[in-house]
C-alpha cells in the first residue's frame, strides 16, 4: 500500500511512518518543517517540503489513504494567537480533503486529540461524553472532526479519527522534540540533563490522592499500532472516532518520582500556582478502540515509557 503522511516529520507523524515502513509500505512524508524536522523522517520515506494547502499538487490515485497530522497543537499559543490555529489546522485540513477528492483517495486516519471534550463529566471519557473544549486547540481539532463527518456522509469519505490523550516516549531515534516544549515527561527529563534548575508542579491541592493533577500517558509506539489499524477498520461513508489512552492515570508526583528512579537524578521540584482548566483528572476510556480496532497497548508501564524517552533525550543531546 502506498500512503501519505501529512506532518511526518513531527513527533507522532514520524513513528508511524517508520511503523509503516516497516510493515512493507511505501510512504511519503509531506511537512513544512515549521515545528517538524528533516531529522525525523524516516530512511526509507520520500519527503516532500510542502503545505497541505498545496497537497493537491502531489496527491494522486496511487495513494491508498492519507494519514493526516499536520497541525500546530500548542493550547497555550492557541490562546493568543487562535487564527493561527484556525487557518492551519481547519483551512489546511479542508484543503487537504479538497485534494483528496479530486484525486479520488477516500481513505483517513485523522490525528484528533482529548483537548475536543474539555472539562469531563466522567471520568474515564468515553467517546460519547460531551464535547466542550475550552481553548482554540482543541476547537479547531473538533470543527476538523465535523468537517470529516460531513465529509464522509456526502462523499463517501472513510475516515477514523484518533483522540490522544498523553502521548510519550519515544521509538528509536523518533521522539520528542517540540521548541518550545510543554509536555511533562520532556521538562522532568530536561532536569534530569542539566538543562533546566527545576520542573514546576502546578498546583498540588488537587482532590487526587497527592494532590497533583492525574493524567493518562500512552507510549508513542501503541499509538502507531493504533493507526495501522485504523487503516483496515475505515469503512466508506463512515467516521468511526476512537480514543487511545491506557485507561488508568499517573499523577504528576507519580511521573516526577518515576523519573528520579529511571534517570538516577534529584530533580528538583518547585510548586506554583494551579493553571487555569486544568482538569484534576484526565483519563481516557479506550474500549471503542479495543472493540473496533482490536488495539491492545502493550507499553503501559510508566517506568518503560519514561525510560525510552530518557534514552532517546540523551542520544539527542548528545548529538548537539
Amino acid at each position: 500500500m502506498k500512503y501519505l503522511v501529512t506532518g511526518g516529520a513531527g513527533y507522532v507523524g514520524s513513528v508511524v511512518a517508520q511503523h509503516l515502513l516497516e510493515a512493507g509500505h511505501e510512504v511519503t512524508v509531506l511537512d513544512n518543517l515549521s515545528t517538524g524536522f528533516r531529522a525525523g523522517v524516516p530512511a526509507g520515506a520520500a519527503f516532500v517540503e510542502g503545505d497541505i494547502r498545496d497537497a493537491a499538487k502531489w496527491l494522486d490515485p496511487s495513494y491508498d489513504a492519507v494519514l493526516h497530522f499536520a497541525a500546530f497543537s500548542q493550547v497555550g499559543e492557541s490562546v493568543v494567537k487562535p487564527e493561527k490555529y484556525w487557518e492551519n489546522n481547519v483551512g489546511g485540513t479542508m484543503a487537504l480533503l479538497a485534494a483528496m477528492r479530486e484525486a479520488g483517495v477516500n481513505r483517513l486516519v485523522f490525528s484528533s486529540t482529548a483537548a475536543t471534550y474539555g472539562e469531563p463529566e466522567e471520568v474515564p471519557i468515553p467517546e460519547s461524553a460531551p464535547t466542550r473544549p475550552t481553548n482554540p486547540y482543541g476547537a479547531s481539532k473538533l470543527a476538523v472532526d465535523h468537517m470529516i463527518t460531513s465529509e464522509a456522509h456526502a462523499h463517501g469519505l472513510a475516515a477514523v479519527s484518533l483522540r490522544y490523550f498523553n502521548v510519550a516516549g519515544a521509538y528509536g531515534p523518533y521522539g520528542e522534540r517540540h521548541d518550545p516544549e510543554s509536555h511533562l515527561i520532556p521538562l522532568v527529563l530536561q532536569v534530569a540533563q542539566g538543562r533546566r534548575e527545576a520542573i514546576s508542579v502546578y498546583g498540588d491541592d488537587y482532590p487526587t490522592p497527592d494532590g497533583t493533577c492525574v493524567r493518562d500517558y500512552i507510549h508513542v509506539a501503541d499509538l502507531a499500532d493504533a493507526h495501522l489499524l485504523a487503516l483496515g477498520a475505515a469503512r466508506s461513508g463512515e467516521h468511526l472516532i476512537c480514543n487511545l489512552g491506557n485507561g488508568n492515570g499517573f499523577s504528576v508526583r507519580e511521573v516526577v518520582e518515576t523519573a528520579r528512579e529511571v534517570t538516577g537524578h534529584p530533580i528538583p521540584e518547585v510548586t506554583a500556582p494551579r493553571r487555569a482548566g486544568d482538569p484534576a483528572v484526565l483519563v481516557a476510556s479506550a474500549e471503542t478502540a479495543r472493540a473496533t480496532l482490536g488495539w491492545n497497548p502493550s507499553r503501559a508501564d510508566l517506568a518503560g515509557i519514561i525510560a525510552d524517552a530518557w534514552e532517546f533525550a540523551r542520544d539527542t543531546q548528545r548529538e548537539h
